[in-house]
């Protein structure tokens, strides 16, 4: 099969001439016990697989990318008995083992077994099932979707709607599930509040989706780029606020001293300081961003006690992909989830290097990789 082939991080921009991702012909084994031949029809272009490019989030090479994706299910391995061909299934970036404690206290997102899988880059059995010229090649969290078809475990698929497009299911994998579960799942955002997202890509817009849905009152939209606070405006914003030295001022003149929550999405400390600044006494700032794990957050310690302040993580939106994925889609099936305008492009798989400098340059909300 063809797969996109990342070799070395850090590689220099623009993507589109030192082109980190090469497709190649790849060898893929057959499905393992317990796994799944998956062909894959759509792939999104999400942050996580640009950190892993420029080095930000440290993975071994070589790796095929790509994690956000939706496909037909083509063969099961030996002990899959509730999936068969022909099945749609989007495919999840944490394969959830089901026993450890986190698994057993339904916080599938942070499966121990799961999260060694996807560091040591193989599927949750310990396998690695692709291979180039004969050498192994490493899995991304489980997934590996820039490619024409996936081995992935049973537990990374979660059934769907056949009749949903597969470049609209593919966005259900990570975009949707981590900004719509970090408001509804993490944050459980009251109707009637005030809340602020900053960074506005992707899993932003979608956390924006999810503060409409939740009837809060006031929406404040925050980020560099004039065009994407253009994008959160026409879908629900009821504010917005270019990131720049009076930003902080601006949201709290705004809202009275500051919203009841902020979500932080854009992978910044930058970003993260700022959502921490503008959440009010009381309040509540969640992050769902993965930067440089060198770079350090710092904030005044007696602010979390005098003003009773929360700082919370959200991985995977804090969901149980086989609850919520389901559920997610069926707003959106009922036109109160309108994920649909989050989709900036379709692109091929010749075409992600130059796709990856757009999305590292802003110029996009979240693109799809299609294969016919």
């Amino acid at each position: 099969m063809k797969a996109a082939i990342l070799r070395e991080m850090g590689m220099s921009r623009p993507y589109a001439n030192s082109k980190p991702l090469l497709v190649e012909d790849v060898s893929l084994d057959p499905p393992g016990p317990g796994e799944l031949l998956v062909k894959i029809k759509a792939t999104g272009l999400c942050h996580s697989d640009l950190s892993v490019i420029n080095g930000d989030r440290p993975r071994p090479m070589p790796m095929v990318l790509g994690h956000e994706a939706a496909g037909e299910v083509q063969e099961c391995g030996a002990f899959v008995t509730d999936l068969k061909p022909g099945d749609q299934v989007v495919l999840t970036f944490v394969p959830s083992c089901g026993s450890c404690i986190p698994c057993m206290e339904g916080r599938p997102a942070l499966c121990e077994p799961g999260a060694r899988a996807n560091v040591a880059g193989t599927l949750l059995s310990g396998a690695r099932r692709l291979r180039l010229q004969e050498a192994p090649v490493y899995h991304h969290i489980g997934v590996s979707g820039y490619a024409e078809y996936a081995v992935v475990s049973r537990r990374s698929a979660i059934k769907v709607d056949s009749s949903l497009p597969a470049h609209e299911a593919a966005l259900f994998g990570c975009a949707i599930l981590t900004g719509v579960g970090a408001v509804v799942n993490t944050g459980k955002v009251p109707a009637g509040c005030s809340v602020a997202v900053v960074g506005l890509g992707g899993v932003g817009l979608s956390a924006l989706l999810a503060v409409v849905l939740t009837g809060a009152a006031e929406i404040i939209a925050i980020d560099t780029n004039p065009g994407k606070l253009e994008a959160a405006s026409r879908l629900g914003a009821t504010k917005t606020v270019k990131v720049g030295p009076e930003a902080v001022k601006e949201v709290r003149d705004l809202t009275g001293g500051g919203v009841d929550f902020a979500f932080e999405m854009a992978s910044s400390v930058p970003a993260l300081q700022l959502a921490f600044e503008v959440t009010k006494r009381g309040g509540t700032t969640i992050t769902a961003s993965l930067p440089h794990p060198d770079h350090r957050l710092s904030i005044p310690a007696v602010q979390l006690a005098a003003e009773e302040r929360t700082l919370k993580g959200s991985y995977l939106g804090s969901c149980v992909p086989a609850r919520d994925i389901p559920r997610y889609i069926r707003l959106y099936q009922r036109g109160k989830l309108p994920v649909d305008k989050l989709l900036s492009e379709i692109v091929s798989l010749e075409e992600l290097n130059e796709a990856f400098d757009r999305l590292a340059d802003g110029k996009s909300i979240r693109q799809v990789m299609k294969i016919a």
